[in-house]
């Protein structure tokens, strides 16, 4: 199996020539023909492109995944057979959990990011990353074409194409379910008159899997009315059957990102794979979200998020703990704004590169522990500290007694905040 290490190409065997696209076979599956390098998550669509590719264009079908969370080695090597059993002539894993955190969620963390207050980008944040790896991958070995296997209705078909485009202009990027309009009924049946390998679960609901969590889309999805079934849930099925008794966890953050549980220090990966553990036996972090897509029209699904939940939550808390009210206001604007040009694909416009200079500099006080209640569906927080706590830096206490200010200086302060509503009931007159 081919690796990717720092976007070097390592293969036992891809031919790199020059040849055009029919060229001789030499025997290693690529030969002297340019392949087409497909991005591959081992779903209906793009296990229905590799065959697709190959008997429309006569080129080997070299595939890529990405590993951006939810892969584990049993599941990277079933990947690897199921896209050689579909004809790939190579397959190539690239492990980029550490880099998507540094590149994207540890900003997602620190913006506390929720796309229409609710969805955390669990999933689709990660395509940047992915369609880079793409590119990088695609130039190694000298090919011509990228392929994905979005549709003509989703965001990810957006996501990919705007960063291969701004990455690799020059390579052709071929979409076979989108600019074929294939069905998954379609497709299935050409898989299956072929005796290829089919996803389990056929067409019933289409899942994406990364580390920030998961999605589920199905005909439940289509329209607003109703709920995916409680067996369509992938975390948590049947979570809510026998509920656990709550759970507390404290976690530790410095300049605002995550780097503890309960005491011991994780790297960010494994922390977030731990939470994710912890949080989707609760079944927190579900939801349906229903929002604006990037061609305009609207879009629901469900997911997962158990992690981003349980973090999002904390990392507020500890922010409305060393924040200014400012600092807090301006920084949830942005944000905001951050989250929507990462929905968007446009992670390499220059101005995420000032977002991210501003969240950063805004966490340098956001350090402290956060204890959470985990309980079904639900996490609470319990409390914070911090050693930049401004609470504890006053000398007053909220709602009890005067700190760095006397009784008068609050009269005259209420007299001073009262006088523009003065003004204005004088200025009305009888």
């Amino acid at each position: 199996m081919t690796t990717v290490n720092n976007g070097t190409v390592n293969s036992a065997g891809a031919g790199h020539g020059d040849a055009t696209a029919n060229g001789n076979d030499n025997g290693d599956g690529i030969g002297n023909a340019k392949p087409i390098v497909l991005a591959f998550s081992g779903g209906l669509d793009t296990s229905f492109c590799i065959p697709w590719l190959k008997e429309t264009y006569g080129r080997p079908v070299v595939t890529v995944t990405v590993n951006t969370g939810g892969l584990d080695g049993a599941a990277a090597a079933a990947l690897r057979e199921r896209a050689l059993a579909l004809g790939a002539a190579d397959h190539v894993l690239v492990e980029a959990r550490e880099e998507f955190f540094d590149s994207v969620l540890k900003y997602l963390i620190m913006g506390n990011v929720r796309r229409g207050q609710l969805y955390p980008l669990c999933v689709g944040a990660e395509r940047g990353v992915q369609a880079a790896h793409l590119a990088r991958v695609a130039t190694g070995l000298g090919a011509a074409s990228v392929a994905h296997g979005c549709t003509a209705a989703g965001n990810d078909q957006v996501r990919f194409e705007i960063i291969l485009k701004a990455l690799a202009p020059k390579l052709e990027v071929l979409a076979p379910v989108r600019d074929h309009a294939w069905a998954r009924a379609d497709q299935l049946e050409f898989l299956e008159e072929r005796g290829m390998p089919t996803p389990q679960g056929g067409s019933a609901y289409s899942i994406n899997r990364g580390l920030w969590g998961v999605t589920i889309g199905g005909t439940e999805t289509l329209d607003s009315v109703d709920c995916i079934p409680e067996s369509a849930w992938v975390f948590s099925a049947g979570a809510f059957d026998a509920p656990r008794e709550p759970r507390e966890v404290e976690l530790g953050f410095e300049r605002g990102v995550p780097t503890t549980i309960d005491g011991e220090r994780l790297d960010p990966v494994t922390l977030i794979e731990r939470l994710e553990a912890f949080g989707r036996a609760y079944a927190i972090g579900r939801g349906i979200h229903l929002g604006d897509t990037i061609i305009g029209t609207k879009g629901r699904v469900a997911f997962e998020a158990p992690a981003a939940g349980i973090l999002i939550a904390a990392h507020r808390e500890l922010e409305k703990l060393t924040l200014s009210a400012m600092q807090a206001r301006v920084k949830e604007q942005l944000g905001q704004v951050y989250g929507d040009l990462i929905h968007e694909g446009r992670q390499l416009d220059p101005v995420c590169a000032d977002i991210e200079a501003l969240l950063e500099s805004s966490q340098s006080r956001v350090s402290g522990t956060v204890r959470c209640l985990l309980r079904p569906g639900s996490v609470f927080v319990l409390g914070t500290a911090s050693p930049h706590s401004l609470m504890a830096a006053s000398r007053g206490k909220y709602g009890e007694s005067a700190g760095e200010w006397t009784s008068a200086d609050a009269l005259g302060f209420s007299r001073i905040v009262s006088l523009p509503g003065m003004l204005h009931t004088r200025a009305e007159g009888d």
